[in-house]
């Protein structure tokens, strides 16, 4: 189990994101303490801000007297809502925030159910709980838990998920190496639920996968060969068997991956995010090359399928900040080959199109920001990084537009 500890200033901010997400149908409260709790599942985050309110003296000796934690156990983890509860209450009396008033939530809007801990880091005399060693004191913790209730052991790594994946270069030598690089990282950090969506996504760091199929003494095997691409997709070099990578990169483990990443997006439909992105770029472009720029600068990626005429017959949409690679065709039919092909080819396409309903201002769950609320005290393990891609980048947009809401506000009063 990972903890990341994050401190900010607005209290309201963490409680309305996390609110916000239960009322939504995406989690349920857990626990309380010293804060109301009517025991639905729900919240009422007005009244959770004026409980927390009960216990913040008018006079604080902190700028960042809020702290939100995140406690993610291993995927492989199955926890009731009872056990996260205890887990949560026990973290926060080993942490020394037992005595606080806190709300304990369950996240179930990625692959992967964690826990979201809104609490404030003062006490009545405003001064700021001791926190000194906190990143320690909180892996020493974890490590416990982990033991006592049997969950999978989990090392930090630092900012694995963050890391770029380099694209393969044939000029650079060691091509071998570089494909093993790019299959087994991607292999971890995405969902993807057919070969065609796994091979787009490989496409876009110069690797294609084939599948090999055949006979030996009689029996029948199934088997994947990795090689390595040019810019344009053509084949160089020798190809590889995936058996010179690891069983992580195999036929048996993608088939398997296929089946879990498609019961996941379907039955918590994960696509939404991604496809109100892309929407929202489609209602502001009808160039095919404007349209490829914006969705990048979004964190997505976008991987057609061709004709020799040029036509648009597949588009596949690999999102970067949530790790799903998505046909168009399972977002809707506005995303099927034949839409977009349409919306490219249209008299007016190229020119600017006409204004949005919905001002495009209002959609910033999507847009890509730089948080500045919060500050991170501990970050989450690579094979945890759904949660900073997908997770933490909605929680920094919600926190910069709840401040840009605040900055209209005080504008508009003077």
């Amino acid at each position: 189990m990972v903890a990341k500890i994050s401190i900010g200033s607005s209290l309201y901010g963490a409680l309305a994101y996390n609110g916000e997400k239960i009322n939504e149908g995406k989690g349920k409260l857990l626990a309380t303490n010293k804060i109301f709790d009517g025991g639905t599942g729900g919240t009422d985050i007005h009244r959770a801000m004026e409980d927390f309110k009960r216990y913040m003296p008018p006079l604080m000796r902190t700028e960042k007297p809020v702290i939100h934690i995140s406690l993610n156990p291993h995927p492989d983890d199955r926890l009731t809502d009872v056990e996260m509860a205890e887990i949560a209450r026990e973290y926060m009396d080993k942490l020394g925030y037992g005595n606080q008033p806190y709300m304990v939530y369950r996240h179930e809007d990625i692959d992967r159910h964690h826990l979201h801990i809104v609490s404030i880091r003062v006490n009545e005399n405003g001064k700021c709980l001791n926190n000194a060693y906190n990143f320690h004191r909180s892996k020493a913790i974890t490590r416990e838990l982990e033991q006592k209730y049997g969950l999978q052991p989990a090392e930090r790594k630092q900012g694995i998920g963050n890391e770029p994946i380099r694209k393969v270069r044939v000029e650079e030598g060691d091509i071998k190496k570089q494909v093993g690089n790019v299959v087994k990282t991607l292999a971890t950090r995405y969902r993807f639920q057919s070969m065609g969506e796994y091979r787009a996504l490989l496409s876009i760091y110069n690797v294609t996968a084939e599948e090999a199929r055949g006979e030996v003494r009689g029996r029948e095997y199934h088997g994947i060969v990795y090689s390595a691409t040019d810019d344009a997709g053509n084949k160089v070099g020798n190809p590889f068997k995936s058996s010179r990578f690891g069983k992580s990169v195999g036929y048996e483990a993608l088939e398997k991956r296929f089946a879990v990443s498609k019961q996941q997006i379907k039955e918590k439909n994960l696509a939404e995010f991604t496809s109100k992105s892309v929407l929202a770029v489609m209602k502001r472009t009808y160039d095919r090359g404007v349209f490829t720029a914006m969705l990048k600068d979004k964190g997505i990626d976008i991987v057609f399928r061709e004709t020799e005429t040029g036509r648009i017959y597949g588009a596949t949409f690999i999102d970067h900040r949530t790790g799903y690679v998505l046909n168009g065709s399972r977002m809707g039919k506005e995303f099927s080959a034949n839409a977009l092909q349409e919306h490219f080819t249209l008299p007016y396409a190229g020119e600017k199109p006409i204004s949005l309903t919905i001002p495009v201002e209002q959609e910033t769950e999507d847009r890509p920001v730089a948080g500045d609320s919060y500050e991170e005290l501990s970050g989450g393990l690579g094979l945890l990084s759904g949660d900073s891609l997908g997770s933490d980048a909605q929680e920094t947009a919600f926190m910069n537009e709840m401040q840009r809401k605040r900055k209209k506000k005080r504008k508009r009063r003077i």
